[in-house]
């Protein structure tokens, strides 16, 4: 695998490929070690157009933890506040010969254009609407950790759909790993044509209670929306659409909970839901970083080096 661009292209072995080895790397983590030579003499390059806490620093540490030489570039310190095009900035980059360049990007099919111009290979850490293909692999991690398959499981998906570039991600994923992939949110925030995602559109709470193995909650994306606001206001929103202790009682007991952050507590969720004993929010972000590590040591063509070292 030269690049990851997005989650079309994760096969099921490849998935099973990256849950192997974040399984190893989390034992390791989890034992206290936080230094592998796996990636050392190589260069990854974070850039970051668009704001980020959790994609970014888990992108930073698992560079860091596999000794890699990792450097951190934003919008605000580039060239591109001299006009300098996305195109021209990273053929600049690829001259200093990093190994791996992450890229987030407001512009759908970003990182497949800039691809075509560089040898580094390219992750994408989400371009637009369109991919986020590592928080769909974290998201199948956890899921699978806790579940063991997600094979003829059910997954619903809440929230602002249309803008979520995760959402696209982990439907993707979540259908070839044998899952069902429901959606549920306000009809403005619904795709014109689901079917294409292959996914199937809930119209009530009672259908989610219904269906859901699992539940995803998303975040409403104010700065992807247009002038005019998709959904009449916050309080409506939650009301309808968010989830709460009260609606959590109508889950099924064993129903897990997911978010990939930021989350907004009083919108799409409450203190009840982030702590709720079925919640993985915060293993989401544990995960993250074992699944990010095992990307980097697959494209850097060190995977056996980062077994050798752990096991």
């Amino acid at each position: 695998m030269k690049h990851l661009i997005s989650a079309d292209q994760v096969t099921k072995e490849l998935f099973e490929e990256i849950y192997s080895i974040s399984q190893i790397v989390k034992g390791a983590l989890k034992s206290g070690r936080k230094k592998f030579s796996v990636l050392r003499g190589k260069c990854i390059v974070n850039l970051f157009f668009e704001p980020s806490t959790r994609t970014r620093s888990s992108f930073e540490k698992a560079g860091k933890f596999l000794s890699a030489d990792v450097i951190n570039i934003s919008t605000s310190a580039s060239s591109v506040k001299k006009g300098e095009s996305l195109i021209d900035t990273v053929k600049n980059l690829d001259m200093m010969h990093p190994d791996v360049i992450v890229l987030r990007h407001p512009c759908e099919g970003a990182p497949e254009t800039v691809k075509n111009f560089i040898n580094a290979s390219i992750v994408n850490a989400g371009d637009g609407r369109n991919q986020h293909p590592t928080q769909a692999l974290l998201d199948a991690v956890t899921l699978k950790e806790r579940l063991g398959s997600l094979e003829g499981k059910r997954i619903t998906i809440v929230g602002d759909i249309t803008n979520s570039r995760v959402a696209r991600s982990d439907s993707i994923l979540f259908r070839k790993l044998g899952a069902e992939v429901f959606i549920y949110g306000p009809s403005t925030m619904i795709p014109r044509y689901p079917e294409a995602l292959g996914v199937k559109v809930l119209s009530s709470f009672d259908e989610l209670v219904e269906v859901s193995d699992v539940v995803i909650l998303l975040r409403i994306q104010l700065e992807r929306q247009n002038a005019k606001r998709t959904f009449p206001s916050v309080r409506e929103y939650s009301e309808l659409f968010g989830l709460n202790g009260k609606k959590l009682e109508r889950l099924k007991l064993d129903t897990l909970i997911l978010h990939p952050g930021p989350f907004n507590r009083g919108v799409e969720l409450t203190n009840d839901v982030v702590n709720y004993k079925n919640s993985l929010i915060f293993n989401q972000v544990e995960t993250g970083l074992a699944v990010r590590m095992a990307v980097l040591s697959i494209l850097c063509g060190r995977k056996e080096k980062l077994l050798e070292e752990v096991q």
